[in-house]
């Protein structure tokens, strides 16, 4: 009798061993394409608020904001070309190397990779001065978060490319094909 209880509780155990794999395994496949639409646009309304959040902190020289917002292992490159890390980001912040009075974003689209990863690529027009020189351009910029297992999202890479010269008018945004001569 007690080893048909013994059995039959392996068997029950092995049974239900067996169910959960079997529903792991056929949800691998769902997971394989992404996240859920749902979960895919929250992420991408999370990444939207925080693009905010970076345009007031950068507008405020808000060095603590910043610090919170950018990975330890952060690279950028800034509009002058200039390649800088975390530390280094924080410290032109600090110093007001480039200070900006405006900041005004169009085109902005957010891509988010499975749910670790989101891209931002955004049209910038910037007023403010650089090294102590007034300035005013736009640029076409790139930022990439990283979505850490705590559900925080991190900047870890940003680059930002000048459209046009000073005076010239800009180029078409990406999705509109130039004109034929």
């Amino acid at each position: 009798m007690a080893r048909h209880l013994v059995q039959s509780r392996g068997f029950r155990f092995g049974a239900g061993l067996l169910a959960i794999l079997v529903a792991t395994a056929m949800s691998l496949p769902a997971l394989a394409n992404g996240p859920h639409p749902r979960r895919k646009d929250e992420y991408k309304h999370q990444v939207e608020k925080l693009e905010e959040v970076w345009r007031t902190a950068e507008l405020n020289g808000d060095v603590d904001a910043m610090d919170k917002l950018l990975a330890d292992d952060y690279v950028g490159i800034t509009m002058n070309g200039q390649v800088v890390t975390k530390m280094q980001q924080l410290d032109r912040m600090r110093n007001r190397a480039t200070v900006l009075s405006k900041i005004e974003l169009t085109d902005v689209k957010v891509k988010v990779i499975g749910t670790t990863a989101a891209i931002v690529f955004s049209l910038a027009d910037v007023e403010g001065t650089s090294d102590g020189a007034p300035m005013h351009a736009t640029f076409r910029y790139t930022r990439i978060y990283s979505r850490l297992p705590t559900g925080t999202w991190k900047i870890t890479n940003f680059e930002a490319t000048r459209v046009g010269m000073p005076g010239q008018p800009r180029h078409p945004p990406h999705d509109e094909a130039p004109k034929p001569n």
